[in-house]
């Protein structure tokens, strides 16, 4: 085809995209005509960036895969939850039938490429020392920034015995360690349960925010008066999965009135959480709750009602900010996307998705102490720390360890406020 031919097309289908925009808005634009300038601003930049691309570029694009890449760009620009799904994708995402093994990885979008937010303890990546942060580059083939997250989280899961290959890149180590894991059914882990000070301190550890384990929780909680245990510490770090009405359940143990939490959106009316004095099972016990960069989702739901009902002190380290509630569009070519139509927010006001929770007493994990200790061993070989690695260098990694130790300084804080309370 030639390239006037292409060229003229190009500005027919911007025309055309910019009438059926204007078409589609139109009951929504003021007399003032102000948002329809900066819409027609807007389109008229994209068909310039569009007929750059396609007349001058350094080769002939495949135009498909620009705006494949464009669309992506401007979806997950929005939030980590966002997404956009090619046609191939979404049918993809809606016919899987490859089987549900996992390898223990919770993950979101962060800066374009999968992150890891939390690690299933005792599983595949648990063994392979990931952890919180890590930042997945590649699954087999695919360049996590050129996947959406819904495809990411497909890529992970299959049949249970099955190899995944990642290229893994860890905080303050930029040459990417490649990883084969195997997936595995991992098993449901029931909610912990510890005693602490002669029983006086009752541990509550949920793996998930879902009906189970709240029920757990929840059983634990009436159970009180006969293991004589008169205070609670509540462990919600690396904590992600789970049901958002579920975590207002469970925080809803703890306290018996006030807002729990609100969920906004451009079309979706403010709802306000409130608690239900008649659901309470222990809202006076004296408390503390352990957060850290893996408590998501539904945990931060729990956490930030604790926080600024003042039932509980938190203690850790800022959650890594999720919580909102999402809905898929399909659009006309089989392709989708998966868009943040409200956000939670805890009673203050503030956004999860955006703020996430930040913990009044703050100590910082056992694996970001080794984090900072290796960058200043780093940073102490005569370069100034200065590294001119990228995520694509070849260099072979070294693998990254765990600390050997297992000192729990959140943990001893929580026990430490905790025995200096009086039941």
């Amino acid at each position: 085809m030639p390239k006037s031919l292409k060229l003229s097309l190009l500005a027919v289908s911007a025309v055309l995209l910019l009438t059926m925009f204007l078409g589609a808005n139109t009951h929504r634009v003021r007399a003032a005509g102000e948002p329809q300038e900066g819409a027609f601003g807007q389109m008229l930049v994209y068909s310039e960036v569009l007929r750059h691309i396609q007349g001058d570029y350094v080769t002939d694009p495949n135009m498909g895969k620009v705006t494949d890449a464009a669309l992506r760009g401007l979806v997950e620009g929005l939030d980590s939850d966002s997404s956009y799904l090619t046609p191939q994708e979404y049918k993809a995402y809606k016919t899987h039938s490859e089987g549900h093994a996992q390898v223990g990885l919770n993950v979101a979008k962060r800066f374009g490429y999968a992150t890891v937010v939390s690690v299933v303890p005792d599983s595949p990546a648990d063994k392979a020392n990931l952890s919180d942060g890590d930042v997945i580059e590649q699954i087999n083939d695919r360049k996590t920034n050129e996947i959406s997250l819904a495809s990411v989280k497909l890529l992970l899961e299959g049949h249970s015995g099955t190899p995944v290959t990642l290229s893994v890149i860890h905080p303050r180590h930029p040459a990417p360690e490649k990883l084969t894991l195997t997936r595995t059914d991992v098993p449901v882990v029931p909610a912990g349960e510890v005693f602490y000070e002669s029983g006086s301190i009752l541990y509550i550890k949920p793996v998930s925010i879902d009906r189970e384990h709240v029920q757990q929780v929840e059983g634990k909680l009436k159970n009180m008066s006969r293991t004589n245990s008169k205070k609670i510490l509540l462990d919600l770090r690396d904590v992600s999965n789970g049901d958002n009405a579920e975590a207002l359940r469970m925080a809803n143990l703890f306290i018996k009135t006030g807002t729990l939490a609100t969920l906004e959106g451009q079309k979706v009316p403010k709802q306000t959480f409130s608690a239900e004095p008649g659901k309470s099972v222990n809202g006076t016990a004296p408390m503390v709750t352990l957060i850290n960069h893996g408590t998501a989702g539904p945990a931060e739901i729990v956490a930030g009602a604790l926080l600024d009902s003042k039932r509980s002190e938190l203690v850790g380290e800022k959650t890594f900010g999720d919580g909102a509630q999402l809905r898929t569009f399909e659009l006309p070519d089989g392709a989708a996307i998966i868009l943040s139509v409200a956000k939670y927010a805890t009673p203050s006001g503030k956004t999860l998705q955006d703020e996430g929770v930040t913990p009044p007493v703050a100590v910082a994990s056992a694996q970001d102490v080794a984090s900072t200790v290796d960058e200043d061993d780093e940073d102490g070989e005569g370069d100034g720390g200065a590294s001119t690695q990228t995520v694509n260098s070849a260099k072979p990694a070294v693998p990254v360890a765990k600390p050997a130790a297992k000192v729990d300084d959140q943990l001893n804080k929580g026990l430490e406020l905790l025995k200096a309370k009086a039941a």
